[in-house]
C-alpha cells in the first residue's frame, strides 16, 4: 500500500512515521476527534529534569528543550530551593 492512497491526517502521519503506525492510529482512534496536550512530558519528570540538569548557566537552553519559558524554569527552580528538607 502506498502513502498517497491514505486520506487526510493518515496520510500526513504515514508520511512522518510509516504506514503500519498510520493504521494502528486509524483502528485505535477512528471516528474520535483527539486533542494532543501541549506539553509532552509530566510536571514531575520536567522538576526531576530541570534539578538534575540545571548547571546555574543553562536556564535558556532548559526552557528551549523543554519548552517552557526562561521565567517559569526559574520559578521551578525557585521552588526547589525553598522547599522545606524532609530529613529536618
Amino acid at each position: 500500500m502506498d502513502a498517497d492512497n491514505l486520506a487526510g491526517i493518515y496520510k500526513e502521519i504515514a508520511a512522518e512515521t510509516d504506514i503500519d503506525t498510520a493504521i494502528a492510529m486509524f483502528r485505535m482512534f477512528n471516528g474520535q476527534q483527539i486533542v494532543f496536550p501541549k506539553r509532552l512530558y509530566n510536571k514531575n519528570y520536567i522538576r526531576q529534569y530541570i534539578i538534575e540538569n540545571y548547571n546555574g548557566k543553562n536556564i535558556r537552553k532548559l526552557s528551549q528543550e523543554l519548552n517552557y519559558s526562561d521565567r517559569r524554569i526559574r520559578q521551578i527552580l525557585n521552588e526547589e530551593i525553598c522547599k522545606p528538607n524532609k530529613e529536618e
